[in-house]
């Protein structure tokens, strides 16, 4: 994973489920680990310190790049915090302490608004609100204020080699029936059809899950409703589930892996002949295979219900409440994650791979201009998906308890789906009453 540059807590992150998301259910105290790396502070005298929180990135260069930003900014002195291992907890601990960060890297959950530890950002977004994908400001809203700017958007694709497919004339799949005849027809004894993850796509444990979303995605729904009651129960998603285990059991998908989902070994060394990874992933394929490979989304159910679709991850700017200055802190991650098109390209696409979240900059990066890439861009801003705010661990659990035993274990659909009902609309009267 260190020689793609990821890690577990990037793919969670790229899943939507990252640092916040990961605290049970409401945010808690933790004890926070140590930190290090701790850059110069830029700017001295009467200018206004901010403290700015990120975790470690499996990229390198990513700390100094982060650390060089900082020192560039002239209207605040800006220290720079680099917390290896257990960024989680030091955050949900530093969050409540007013030793705590100013600005630092997140999403936003519903109960951190409810608790009051974050700040809106609607005034520094506004003039610029529609150069956002739809998925972007989804995940950075809750109760309709925007509380996190995008810094970084990461997506996953169905990865294919062009070889392998067109010696067997098989064309990549556009439905999840092409997905299964597809993955079954280029199964041989040196080569599985398709990797999803040592998981079979559905259980979170250790960074997978990498399918969950896509399941209900390609029907048309999602893990809740527009209204917030459970999107999982409808006749189409159980539909998806079934279609999922016949995958499972046609036993032309790889498991048992070296690597999992999120690293392309197993697809760059030819173990199978498609894969669902990152856009991260993209660089180490096209060094390993060159031009022999190709990018599609996730499939849709069939021709006339749902739609192709991929996870809307990534990283975004928040800012504490318990900030020494607010003001200082909002402007700081507007001049940066909004106006610095020079920072965010550099960011997104010097040390990793990953879409700027400001459409018109992906639009003109050169990295994303041609090839698959492009392929990787146009998926992104035409079906990207990105979880409802309100999802909490604990409903995610339950609901990826259900896929596991339904998918791998070929326990009974409705009752496995009645379970995980329960357990979310209890979280959800928790939330809303």
């Amino acid at each position: 994973m260190e020689e793609h540059g990821i890690d577990r807590r990037q793919v969670l992150r790229g899943l939507g489920l990252g640092a916040a998301g990961l605290a049970a259910g409401q945010v808690l105290a933790a004890c926070g680990g140590g930190s290090s790396g701790l850059s110069n502070s830029s700017g001295s005298g009467s200018k206004p310190p901010l403290n700015v929180w990120y975790h470690q990135y499996g990229e390198a260069g990513t700390q100094q790049a982060v650390e060089r930003y900082a020192k560039e900014y002239d209207k605040a002195a800006v220290k720079v915090q680099w917390t290896p291992g257990d960024y989680t907890s030091k955050l949900n601990s530093g969050l409540l302490s007013t030793s705590g960060p100013d600005v630092f890297e997140s999403t936003p959950n519903i109960d951190q608004v409810k608790s009051g530890q974050i700040v809106a950002l609607d005034d520094i977004i506004a003039d610029v609100k529609s150069d956002y994908t739809e998925a972007d400001l989804k995940s950075s809203t809750v109760d309709g204020k925007i509380y996190m700017i995008k810094m970084v958007d990461d997506m996953g694709v169905l990865y294919y080699r062009k070889s392998v497919l067109a010696k067997a004339g098989i064309k990549p799949p556009t439905t999840i029936d092409e997905l299964i005849a597809a993955s079954k027809a280029l199964n041989t004894k040196d080569q599985k059809g398709l990797f999803i993850g040592n998981d079979a796509g559905v259980t979170p444990a250790f960074g997978g899950g990498s399918l969950l979303g896509q399941i209900l995605w390609s029907v048309g729904t999602d893990f809740l409703t527009p209204d917030n009651k459970p999107g999982f129960t409808t006749a189409d998603a159980k539909q998806s589930f079934a279609k999922m285990r016949e995958l499972f059991e046609s036993k032309s998908i790889l498991l048992g892996s070296p690597t999992d989902w999120w690293d392309p070994s197993s697809f760059t060394q030819g173990l199978a002949a498609m894969q669902w990874c990152g856009l991260w992933a993209m660089p180490g394929i096209q060094k390993a295979v060159g031009d022999d490979f190709g990018v599609v989304p996730w499939p849709a159910y069939s021709a006339t219900v749902g739609k192709p679709s991929t996870f809307a991850g990534g990283w975004g700017a928040m800012v504490s409440a318990k900030a020494k200055n607010v003001d200082a802190a909002k402007a700081y991650i507007k001049w940066l994650w909004i106006e610095n098109s020079k920072n965010q390209e550099d960011f997104n696409l010097s040390y990793g791979f990953h879409v700027p979240p400001r459409k018109s900059l992906a639009a003109k990066a050169s990295k994303l201009q041609s090839g698959p890439a492009a392929d990787a861009l146009k998926i992104f801003n035409d079906y990207a998906v990105a979880t409802n705010t309100a999802w909490t661990p604990k409903m995610n659990s339950a609901y990826a308890d259900a896929a596991t035993a339904i998918v791998r274990k070929g326990a009974d659909i409705d009752a496995s789906i009645a379970t995980a009902e329960k357990a979310v609309n209890a979280e959800l009267q928790r939330l809303f009453g």
